[in-house]
């Protein structure tokens, strides 16, 4: 019993879903998510604290969100998108996964 709480955490199971929260913890919830091709994501601010939502590699600055802001983001092409916040990159971290059918988790 002891070993299982020393293993490394899975990564969670992509939740399908086209909204984010960033609630007061300094994370993404879900952090992980699967949407179809053309979906819109809508991330809202809900800490007390200002965050932001910028993809890894996106030569575009990341978009800032004050609290009770939201942004979204519309994604043209499959694939897995990995994101941070720019303030908390430390604790805020997830992903995107833009499949091509609904209920697929493959891009």
């Amino acid at each position: 019993m002891a070993m299982a709480a020393c293993a490394p955490a899975a990564h969670p199971s992509p939740v399908a879903t086209t909204t984010v929260d960033l609630p007061r913890s300094y994370r993404f919830e879900p952090a992980a998510i699967v949407i179809t091709l053309g979906s819109t994501v809508t991330w809202t601010n809900s800490d007390n604290f200002t965050n932001s939502v910028q993809l890894d590699g996106d030569p575009a600055p990341g978009t800032v969100i004050v609290p009770g802001e939201s942004t979204v983001r519309t994604f043209a092409e499959p694939g897995t998108f990995a994101y941070l916040c720019a303030f908390h990159p430390q604790d805020m971290h997830g992903t995107v996964l833009v499949t091509t059918a609904p209920g697929s988790e493959t891009p």
